[in-house]
């Protein structure tokens, strides 16, 4: 997505947030959004199952740099998401992002800016970002 793209959606959002315009109202549907994210995956995996989980501890050798042990990590995912899981799991997906857009909106931040922060942080940090 261009920044452009951005913008034009926070205005969007902006637009046509209406009847859930109280900043409590879009904290509560950008948690409900979140979790039907999360549910929307877990039902790939329990109703569809075209895909799987498989958990188990992360084997990392003791010897390797910090910067390779992106290598020995799992996902713990299995498979591929069917055409229909994906589109489920987009549009949930989708209505995050716009309860994102609307926070961003109510409370004076920039979408797009965020989106740039974060990247410089992720590009600057780099390995040690959220470790």
């Amino acid at each position: 997505m261009q920044d452009k793209d951005l913008k034009d959606f926070q205005e969007t959002v902006d637009k046509y947030l209406i009847r859930h315009r109280s900043i409590l109202d879009v904290m509560t549907k950008y948690q409900e959004a979140s979790a039907r994210v999360n549910r929307a995956l877990a039902k790939a995996v329990t109703e569809c199952g075209c895909v799987s989980v498989t958990a188990s501890h992360q084997q990392v050798p003791e010897d390797i740099a910090y910067s390779e042990i992106r290598q020995y990590m799992q996902s713990h995912l299995n498979g591929a998401l069917c055409p229909h899981c994906q589109e489920v799991i987009a549009k949930e997906m989708g209505h995050a992002l716009f309860y994102s857009a609307a926070l961003c909106s109510l409370t004076g931040l920039s979408l797009e800016k965020v989106m740039q922060r974060e990247n410089s942080a992720v590009s600057t940090l780099g390995y040690y970002y959220l470790s």
